[in-house]
């Protein structure tokens, strides 16, 4: 009886008197599998820096890749100051509720010590009498009796009340101390995490006066890139015409007359937007969609049609979806395209230097599809685009961001 009133006691307690919002510990639990995501990718981003760093000269890919660990390392220092906000709000909370009981605690050890008292004057046979016959008829003795009775009662139940609750704020003083601990731990990564920052912030700029002193070689390899990219984007747009072309009856505009598989498959990927897997299964975005300043040269802004995803050598380009391979376009010796169409919806994966797949194909969700070209300064990076039609889309809001 009196362990399970116990138990009672210590839910009810934590459940009401802690008062930390459910929330808020979810919250918490995000910021910690957060943090480790992100300790997680800032090694794999060490790992692509050391292949880059075994070429002599410095390289706009390896100028990226310390910027990402930069974005990285500062979205990390956040997330650990968002953990050590939570944790001083824990704090605060669970001081406070020490405080309530201590407070609780005396009240109880007050009243206890007066029942107690009276009870001790009244503990011997002689004194119990003497209080019951100075009553002033039957009916008063009764009631005194049963208060007797009660007193003894009401010792008992606070003796064990009084214990109970003292194990509570032991458990309190424990988790305050646990608490206490690890925030100190969590002060001391951030301090950790903001000197490593410093540290990085300091070789981007070495690194960014290095290749300044490149200028006239970065514009020529600038060029080449572009070269590439126009000629890939000529071959997406022929392909996709020539697709909707021989799409039964091609509709007006940038629309199709699917077929009623074809549609099937066009529907499932769209409601999977933002829920596709990487089309590689691990690395870290170098280049988002859309217009990027060059990290460079000067008033030199890019297209990016696509995303770039920088990879280790080992790791190899997957479809992102079920459909058909509808090309595999040579756009240079070391970099090969394959398109992959999913009803109206066209996924792009290029700078392949090998393909495992044909022409017609149908592939499967995350199948392999071909190996991801490694330069000679050890960057390994694929490029992947998303079409709807004639329409390009923005790849990054398509696939999922675990």
């Amino acid at each position: 009886m009196m362990k399970s009133w116990f138990l009672y006691t210590c839910t009810m307690f934590f459940s009401v008197v802690l008062i930390t919002p459910i929330q808020a510990q979810e919250d918490q639990k995000q910021l910690e599998a957060k943090r480790k995501k992100l300790e997680s990718e800032i090694e794999f981003t060490n790992q692509l820096i050391s292949k880059t760093q075994k070429s002599k000269n410095a390289t706009v890919g390896e100028l990226r890749l310390i910027n990402k660990k930069i974005d990285q390392r500062e979205e990390l220092v956040l997330t650990l100051k968002k953990e050590i906000a939570y944790l001083n709000s824990q704090i605060d909370n669970t001081e406070k509720s020490i405080e309530s009981l201590n407070e609780e605690l005396e009240s109880l050890k007050k009243d206890y010590a007066k029942v107690v008292y009276f009870a001790y004057k009244h503990k011997t046979s002689y004194n119990k009498l003497i209080f019951l016959f100075s009553a002033d008829d039957l009916n008063q003795a009764y009631q005194r009796l049963r208060y007797l009775d009660q007193v003894s009662e009401y010792i008992q139940k606070e003796s064990e009340n009084i214990k109970n609750k003292e194990k509570v704020k032991t458990i309190e003083l424990e988790l305050l101390t646990a608490q206490k601990i690890e925030k100190k731990n969590l002060l001391k990564e951030e301090s950790t995490q903001l000197s490593a920052l410093e540290t990085e912030q300091s070789a981007k700029s070495k690194l960014v006066s290095s290749l300044s002193k490149q200028e006239k070689q970065l514009k020529s390899d600038l060029k080449a890139k572009q070269a590439e990219e126009a000629k890939l984007q000529k071959q997406i747009k022929e392909i996709i015409a020539r697709e909707i072309k021989s799409s039964s009856k091609a509709a007006t505009g940038t629309g199709y007359q699917l077929t009623p598989e074809e549609l099937l498959l066009s529907e499932s990927f769209e409601t999977n937007k933002g829920k596709l897997p990487w089309p590689a299964e691990r690395g870290i975005i170098s280049e988002t969609f859309g217009v990027h300043q060059h990290p460079v040269l000067k008033n030199v802004k890019t297209q990016n049609n696509g995303i770039n995803i920088l990879t280790s050598p080992d790791i190899q380009a997957r479809a992102v979806f079920s459909g058909k391979v509808v090309s595999i376009t040579t756009i240079t010796s070391s970099n090969i395209a394959v398109i992959i169409k999913h009803g109206e919806y066209f996924s792009v994966y290029s700078n392949l230097d090998e393909v495992y797949v044909v022409q017609g194909e149908q592939v499967g969700t995350k199948q392999v599809i071909g190996r991801i070209h490694t330069n000679l300064k050890g960057k390994t990076e694929l490029h992947f685009e998303v079409w709807k039609g004639k329409e390009i889309q923005n790849p990054g809001y398509w696939i999922s961001n675990q």
